[in-house]
């Protein structure tokens, strides 16, 4: 779901649109009617930037009036295109050149997509296609979603420090064999680890760049484009357990990318993650057994000034 100036950052997203449309959660219900309140318009006109497989775009056409989505990568774009909805349409551009006219948005989204955006670049595009008064929201889940069992979660962490390490090892350029050996409990690479924001100086293959989450905030009220600007938080369920909790990692563009390079599932830690999520669901008992999970989402909102 990548709207970047960046190539190497598009096509991170290449060859698993289909699982990536089919388990990615959507945003939350509360914050389109919110962002519409703000906007001060009953059924405002939206920009979705890196609208990806349209996720984001079906969503906001549930409390807009029109949308548009915007994304670079052809085969996240061919998905959302082969799910038409009224009102909703779907064009190549990236997020610092949209191709938009400018003040055509009352409200402009970047959902889980922000962090691969060259920051200062897009909000300069975003301000120019806002009219005055318009609000920017920069959208992101926090992973993985909340199961309420525990086990699952810690074999999520344990899987995600060990892909971490092995992209670095990928973007340093070694040799499948180098990228394998044993990685130390106290590996450079994890001195920052973060779950919450695990694009904090986070090392990727091929060349892709990618900023911050916890920044968004400061970088938005740091551009001067906006008169307003604060975080909204939200939580919301979503159908699934144990299939659908390993099915979402698998949606990650750092798992797809390391399959690509030609780690296996063995090697990575994803079948050892998977037996161990499904048996710590399994250990669950029946009546208490999670039939949902839970994202915590965060969204940093700006408003452009009246008088621009």
């Amino acid at each position: 779901m990548s709207a970047t100036a960046r190539g190497d950052n598009t096509s991170r997203f290449s060859g698993f649109a289909d699982l990536y449309d089919s388990e990615r959660p959507a945003p939350p219900s509360a914050l389109g009617p919110l962002l519409a309140a703000y906007a001060g318009v009953a059924r405002p006109h939206v920009v979705d930037l890196g609208s990806g497989t349209g996720l984001s775009s079906r969503w906001a056409a549930g409390w807009a009036g029109s949308v548009i989505g915007v994304e670079p990568n052809d085969d996240m774009r061919a998905v959302a295109v082969s799910r038409p909805l009224e009102g909703v349409s779907y064009r190549a551009g990236l997020s610092h050149d949209t191709g938009l006219s400018s003040g055509i948005g009352d409200v402009v989204t970047a959902v889980q997509a922000m962090h691969w955006m060259e920051p200062e670049s897009t909000l300069a595009e975003v301000a120019r296609i806002l009219r005055p008064g318009g609000v920017f929201a920069a959208v992101d889940a926090d992973w993985p979603p909340v199961t309420g069992v525990a086990r699952a979660e810690m074999a999520w962490a344990t899987l995600h420090a060990r892909i971490r390490v092995f992209e670095a090892r990928v973007a340093a350029g070694e040799q499948l064999d180098q990228v394998l050996r044993p990685i130390a409990v106290d590996d450079p690479v994890l001195r920052d680890e973060d779950l919450h924001d695990p694009h904090k100086n986070r090392l990727m293959p091929g060349g892709a760049r990618s900023w911050a989450k916890s920044e968004h905030l400061a970088r938005m009220r740091s551009s001067g484009r906006f008169a307003f600007v604060r975080e909204l938080l939200f939580d919301e369920p979503v159908p699934g357990g144990a299939d659908r909790f390993v099915a979402l990692m698998r949606s990650q563009g750092s798992y797809q990318g390391l399959v690509r390079f030609g780690i296996s599932d063995e090697d990575l830690g994803v079948t050892a993650f998977e037996r161990d999520v499904h048996a710590a669901f399994g250990n669950v008992a029946p009546a208490d057994a999670p039939t949902e999970l839970r994202f915590a989402w965060r969204a940093r909102i700006g408003i452009t000034p009246r008088d621009q």
